[in-house]
């Protein structure tokens, strides 16, 4: 998409994000040759390897289960669970940075599957603006602008591959508006359902609306692949929540929390970024590039070239600061949330991506989407998903993984009445 067009995330809520606490993914006919006889009835052909079922105007398809999507299992008694990492993108798309296909690459060489937010406006080209009706807002209006023919065709082809190799497509929604009059964070349950429902339809549409009829569909069906979001700047949860209940989602990742195992809030997985330590600082930052930003060169995007180098190097510290946390300790799933974005001259992508490269390749990590994490959480025994919450930020079992999730007293230590005899 065109570089006026690219998304300016969170600008009018600088002084909240200062704060670490608003932020802005195809027979044979099975005759045997040389075999003498009268002629046959030609057998009916297999069916194809792949089935693609078009939906509405052929912008979606359904092609069966997405590949490369692993079975949720429950942890076996006394199982210490993995560690997660979720790896997210806000308002994702394919511009001149090339960075979507940079990052699913970075991906794919690191055992890694993510989640991008796709905004719904980067499906839309500029001249069809009109058929964009945003809440509390004239038809035509959006915060980050629409898109042009190249830029949905190149969208298009990254989420296409995405999803074929086991991402998740979300929605950031389309609009982006914060911090103002009819902001997202005014907005009713029925202003959300309205917003949602647009999303939806610009994915559904956009070879009607750019003319690209012959063009290969996105393998998934937008209606059923949908099933969680992050606001625009972290605002308008609670209305977004309500709404995203009754269309069927299954998570939201809106909020802000500490380093602790999800819970259902409103029927749905929290599933919010977290805080984790800020090097050089006592006080502590959210997982998202845009805050480290803020905190570093304010809501100037391009800052001073000479702490470029500095900057990337706190961000990704601060990251693995907050994964060792986790991973030696109550092994909650961290979540971190991005950009496709290169504010300080890019070293926030060079953060994240040191990050992956060391993180996900570690022994019983597992960096996955939000659907996959949801799809683990689904699959426990909500007794343990509720006793993993009671352990707070980098607090690892007293006794051990095997006491604490066994379901059994943990035995009595050496030495005390009750223990086993000592061996002689």
């Amino acid at each position: 998409m065109a570089a006026t067009q690219r998304i300016t995330v969170c600008a009018v809520v600088a002084a909240a994000c200062a704060a670490s606490l608003a932020g802005c993914s195809i027979g044979t006919d099975g005759s045997k040759a040389g075999v003498p006889g009268p002629q046959k009835a030609k057998p009916a052909q297999a069916p194809p390897k792949s089935v693609v079922r078009l939906i509405g105007d052929g912008s979606t398809s359904y092609t069966g289960a997405q590949p490369h999507l692993p079975r949720a299992e429950r942890l076996k008694p006394g199982q210490k669970p993995p560690q997660f990492v979720v790896f997210s993108w806000d308002g994702a798309g394919e511009d001149g940075q090339r960075l979507f296909s940079h990052f699913r690459k970075v991906a794919k060489a690191n055992n890694a599957t993510m989640t991008y937010f796709l905004s719904g406006v980067y499906m839309l080209p500029e001249d069809k603006r009109d058929e964009y009706k945003p809440p509390q807002h004239s038809p035509g209006r959006s915060d980050i602008g629409f898109n042009d023919e190249q830029g949905i065709a190149d969208t298009v082809k990254q989420l296409r591959l995405a999803w074929l190799e086991g991402n998740e497509i979300g929605t950031h929604f389309n609009g982006h508006f914060c911090g103002s009059a009819g902001g997202v964070g005014q907005w009713s349950v029925a202003d959300w359902k309205d917003e949602i429902g647009q999303a939806k339809k610009f994915v559904k549409s956009w070879k009607t609306n750019t003319g690209m009829s012959k063009a290969a569909p996105l393998p998934f069906d937008y209606d059923k692949e949908l099933v969680g979001a992050r606001t625009p700047c972290l605002e308008g949860q609670k209305n977004f929540m309500k709404a995203a209940r009754e269309l069927g989602f299954r998570y939201d990742t809106s909020g802000v929390n500490n380093q602790v195992w999800p819970k259902k809030k409103g029927g749905l997985w929290d599933l919010s970024m977290q805080l984790v330590p800020f090097p050089g600082h006592r006080y502590e930052q959210l997982t998202m590039d845009y805050n480290f930003m803020v905190n570093q060169s304010g809501t100037t995007t391009q800052g001073d070239p000479g702490k470029y180098e500095f900057w990337g190097d706190q961000m990704r510290d601060g990251l693995l600061k907050g994964f060792h946390r986790a991973y030696d300790g109550n092994r909650a799933p961290l979540i971190i949330g991005n950009h496709f974005e290169s504010w300080n001259g890019g070293t926030y992508m060079r953060a994240v991506e040191e990050t992956i490269e060391r993180v996900c390749n570690k022994p019983d990590v597992r960096c996955v989407s939000f659907r996959q994490l949801a799809d683990w959480l689904d699959a426990q025994d909500p007794k343990t998903v509720a006793k993993l919450g009671h352990l707070n930020v980098g607090e690892s079992p007293k006794q051990g993984w095997t006491s604490f999730l066994s379901g059994r007293p943990a035995p009595a230590p050496k030495g005390v009445p009750g223990a086993p005899a000592a061996k002689r």
